[in-house]
């Protein structure tokens, strides 16, 4: 079975590709999951967060936006002692701040789902790359949700994390065209 290359060192990884990488995301939770996990991810390793993934759903109460938005300054400090999680006191706060203004999109366009999908035209950008090394790390369309969410307040969102999120997310697909993955995502998108 061939698969993208990155994902074969751990069976994580792999899991991860096989049942999640590039499955398209319509759902609001989820994506600040995603959101939440990539700007944590900032000068690390993916398989980094993946192995804390579980510690972060319990520290963030399963990712509601809505509770992590009224995070006190105690809560703060108790995600800083949580060895489970990346304790870095600027994400930390990014992420609270992410939240508020998750919250303001979803208010403006009704879910960030269609406010993300919004910048494809409601459709996914499919990747032609034969080998992962042609994928790139950012393009126009990361940078210019970047540059949206910024203006709007987000931190730790910059093109490079967009771009990872896009692709984590299925508004991007970069598995390489002979990943078997590759044709099935094809078929889960919306009509």
């Amino acid at each position: 079975m061939n698969r993208c290359e990155w994902c074969e060192s751990t069976e994580l990884y792999t899991k991860y590709h096989d049942k999640e990488w590039g499955v398209p995301v319509y759902d609001d939770r989820k994506h600040f999951e995603f959101l939440v996990l990539e700007s944590a991810q900032a000068g690390l390793s993916w398989i980094t967060i993946l192995n804390k993934r579980e510690n972060y759903r319990k520290a963030y109460d399963n990712f509601d936006p809505k509770k992590v938005a009224k995070y006190t300054d105690a809560k703060k400090k108790k995600l800083l002692a949580d060895a489970g999680i990346i304790r870095n006191r600027l994400k930390i706060e990014a992420s609270i701040n992410n939240a508020k203004h998750f919250l303001e999109i979803q208010k403006e366009f009704g879910s960030f789902s269609d406010y993300i999908w919004s910048f494809s035209k409601d459709k996914p950008v499919i990747g032609k790359w034969k080998v992962v090394k042609d994928i790139p790390a950012r393009t126009e369309l990361s940078d210019a949700i970047s540059a949206d969410l910024k203006k709007r307040g987000f931190k730790f969102l910059g093109t490079i994390i967009i771009y990872s999120h896009l692709q984590a997310t299925g508004v991007i697909n970069d598995h390489i065209t002979s990943c078997y993955r590759y044709k099935e995502i094809k078929k889960l998108y919306r009509k």
